[in-house]
């Protein structure tokens, strides 16, 4: 991915121009060439396609007042865009479909209501063990730290996962979005995430596996979720 070289009139850049398109990436500015055609996609990118459009028509069914709220809660919410300074915020509209989705994600789609947003605490979550049961699900086990929490039960880990055979090299693989089974139950708890289709998505079911990640938690009350963070590890199996 080239990177974007600041210059006396531009120092920075975001969105796109021409065929060209900016983006950030580890707070950097990198620049690529915008596609001729548009895909068809895969079936769970044209699902997440769908379930956006879902959140975006919700948004246009509130009432006025509502989505006034839900600007003011928005106000208070940091943007990830730049320039990274704190002084920019993300709109109401945001706020209400980022909380589409984590609800979406946790299979409670539906309208969520006007919620102020509200601080993650500190956390971490280490790799524990995988084991692969008699049905042919892969059972991935983490360790999830959380300090400084009074209610560590309303957090659940989000897992976007890039699961690769050593041996093999990648086999069907791309990075793909887990939920835990349940949600975390303390300062440290033990969660699993639930790989039901492994054997396809692998094509082998034995050996050494690597995996690159990027996890969260998700707010079960709100539907928010925090900034991702990122973790690698291997297993056997």
């Amino acid at each position: 991915m080239p990177k974007f070289i600041p210059s006396a009139g531009i120092e920075d850049c975001y969105g796109s121009s021409g065929n060209l398109t900016f983006f950030h990436k580890d707070g950097q500015c990198f620049y690529r060439k915008r596609p001729s055609s548009i895909p068809a996609g895969t079936p769970s990118q044209l699902e997440a396609t769908e379930l956006h459009r879902r959140a975006l028509e919700a948004w246009r069914t509130l009432d006025p007042q509502t989505q006034k709220l839900w600007s003011e809660f928005g106000s208070s919410v940091l943007s990830h865009r730049p320039p990274y300074d704190g002084t920019t915020h993300i709109t109401g509209h945001n706020l209400f479909v980022s909380a589409y989705h984590g609800f979406a994600q946790l299979g409670d789609e539906h309208i969520p209501k006007p919620a102020p947003w509200e601080g993650f605490p500190v956390f971490s979550a280490v790799f524990d063990s995988a084991l692969l049961n008699e049905e042919g699900q892969l059972q991935l086990k983490f360790r999830v730290v959380i300090s400084g929490a009074s209610e560590h039960e309303r957090y659940r880990l989000h897992l976007k996962a890039d699961i690769k055979h050593i041996e093999e090299g990648s086999c069907r693989s791309w990075p793909r979005v887990f939920i835990a089974g349940e949600n975390c139950s303390g300062t440290e708890s033990v969660v699993t995430v639930a790989v039901d289709d492994f054997s396809t998505l692998s094509g082998i079911l034995t050996g050494q596996y690597k995996v690159k990640s990027r996890y969260l938690l998700i707010d079960t009350k709100t539907g928010y979720r925090c900034v991702a963070k990122r973790l690698s590890f291997h297993f056997s199996i």
